[in-house]
Order: C-alpha cells, then structure tokens, then sequence
C-alpha cells in the first residue's frame, strides 16, 4: 500500500511544486507596479558589482607590457653618431647587463611615418630630425627594487657625454595594475555588502506581503496546513525578485557596455591597444542568474520563518 502511493504522493508534491512556482509569478504581475520598483532596486543593486566586474576583466586583457616595465629610451644628442651609440650600448651590455635596442635615426623616421600617418607632413621635412635612441631594458635580477635600479642606471646614463634626454618608460602602466589589483579587491567587498542588501530588500519585500496576507495565514494556520504549505508561495515570491533582478541587471549591463563601447575602443586604440569591451560570458551570466535567485530565496525563508514562528506564538498564547 505504501509503496504504491509514493509515486502518487511524489506526482501530487511535484504539481503543489509547480502550482506554486507560476501562481506566485502571477501574483507578481497582478501587483506590477510594486513588483517593477523592486525589481528595479534589486536590478540596480546587482549590476552595480557586475559593472564593476566586468570593467575589471576587460582591463585585465589590455596589454601591458610587462616585460618592458622599467625600460629607458635614451635619446642621444644631435652629433651623436652610430659610432656613439653603439659605444654606449656596449657599456650598458658589459657594465649593467642590460638589454639595448639601437634605433637609428631613419629607422625612427620610419616607424613615425607608419604610426602617426603623416607621411605626406614628413616629405616637407629637408632633413631627418630624428636623434639616435637606444631602448634599454634593465637586467632582471633583483626585480624587488626595480625602481631603484633604474633610477641608479638613468643617472649613469644621463651623465654620458653623448646623452641628451632620458625617458623612464611604462611607469603609469604600473599604477595602472596596482589600480586594477585594488579594483579587484573592491568588487569582492562591493558583492558582499550589496548581496546582503538584496537579501534585506527580498525579506522586507516578503515581509510586507506576509503582512497583507495574515489573515489567510491565520486561517491556513487554524485548518493545520503544515508551514512547508504557507511557505511554498513566499519562497518562490522571492526567487523570482532575485531572478528577475538580475535578470535586468544584466540588460542595463549589456546596455551600458554597448553605450560605451565605441568611446573605450577610441580611447584605447590612442594609447596602442586593440581592446574591445566584452560582456560577462556565460558562466558569469548563470552564476549571477542563480545567485540572484538564491538570494531571493534566502530572503524569502528568513522574512516567512520569522511571521510562521509568531503565528505559532500567537496560537499557543491564546485560551483553549
């Protein structure tokens, strides 16, 4: 007898199941307006990390050319032959164990030429205005002070003869990882105190929709509906405020990114890098979908377990 009634008890708790999880997305859209304004909250909320996220990850792939960080380009003076600088350079391959790329002055010219797009502008020119360059790159050993190192080699080279200018290369690229490396940190700390927030919006939104329905509850209550009952419809309230709040959260996402993606890609391509902006992909897509609704969830059981346990409370209070 028992074991045939299981599948019976299993199809009736799976139908309780569904009924629940679509009435309470009606009763949400019976009350749109409400639901709207916390759907907009929790959206608001949630992007807020995402946005964060995102921006950091795409600024992860920018190249930053780390194996250049520290680098010098020495511009010899307007005498200055090859002769000249490649003297310098093999002092600074014998003496500091650095690496040096010679640029002449028509192979600098050249190099403009094609960056800058002013061929036509560079034809006017009599002569070539382009000094000697070497690019140096400081020995690796003892990266911990590397700026001290380069500080140390720049001053040796600005004390030779043939030397004119020294430009420390890549340092603002630096700052920029010790931005992003901080950026990270942030929107684990953002996540945190924002999905607690969600979790108080749902359970004040539940709350307040527990309170409009006491009196069912009572009456619920009064007839021995178990709580897993009264629950069902609370809980599933809140997964879909979580759901549908991240849900548009990621709409204004992709709104955002495809606002600002022709400014970012003009900006980046100034500064030399092909970056283009991409969106959360689609583990970051189900992770926020299902945390979102978890969330809601959460909410939802804290907000309904604390009014089910005043009921109980009530109940027993009163005389037989």
């Amino acid at each position: 007898m028992n074991d045939r009634s299981r599948p019976q008890r299993f199809r009736a708790w799976g139908r309780r199941q569904l009924y629940s999880f679509f009435s309470s997305l009606g009763s949400l859209a019976n009350n749109a307006v409400g639901t709207l304004m916390t759907v907009a909250v929790l959206g608001i909320a949630m992007a807020l990390p995402l946005a964060l996220y995102v921006a950091v990850d795409n600024f992860e792939v920018v190249d930053l050319k780390k194996e250049r960080w520290g680098s010098l380009s020495v511009y010899l003076v307007e005498s200055a032959d090859e002769t000249d600088a490649q003297r310098l350079a093999a002092l600074l391959r014998n003496q500091h164990g650095a690496q040096v790329e010679v640029v002449s002055p028509d192979e600098g010219l050249a190099s403009f030429r094609e960056a800058s797009g002013f061929g036509a502008v560079l034809d006017l020119l009599d002569g070539n205005p382009l000094p000697w360059v070497l690019h140096v790159t400081p020995a690796e050993e003892g990266k911990a002070d590397l700026e001290a190192r380069v500080a140390e080699l720049a001053a040796w080279i600005e004390a030779q003869e043939t030397v004119d200018a020294v430009q420390v290369d890549f340092r603002w690229l630096q700052r920029l990882e010790a931005f992003v490396g901080l950026a990270r940190s942030l929107v684990a700390v953002l996540t945190a105190v924002l999905a607690l927030a969600v979790l108080v919006i749902v359970a004040n939104t539940i709350r307040l929709d527990v309170a409009n329905r006491a009196a069912e509850i009572q009456v619920l209550n009064m007839v021995g509906a178990p709580n897993g009952f009264i629950r069902l419809p609370f809980l599933f309230a809140g997964f879909w405020y979580g759901f549908l709040g991240a849900l548009l959260a990621l709409v204004l996402l992709n709104a955002a990114l495809l606002y600002l993606s022709a400014p970012a890609e003009r900006l980046l391509d100034a500064y030399g890098n092909t970056l283009r902006l991409e969106g959360p992909g689609l583990p970051v897509t189900a992770s926020l979908l299902v945390a979102g609704a978890m969330l809601g969830l959460a909410g939802s059981w804290v907000a309904v377990g604390r009014h089910l346990k005043r009921f109980r409370l009530a109940d027993a209070g009163r005389p037989s």
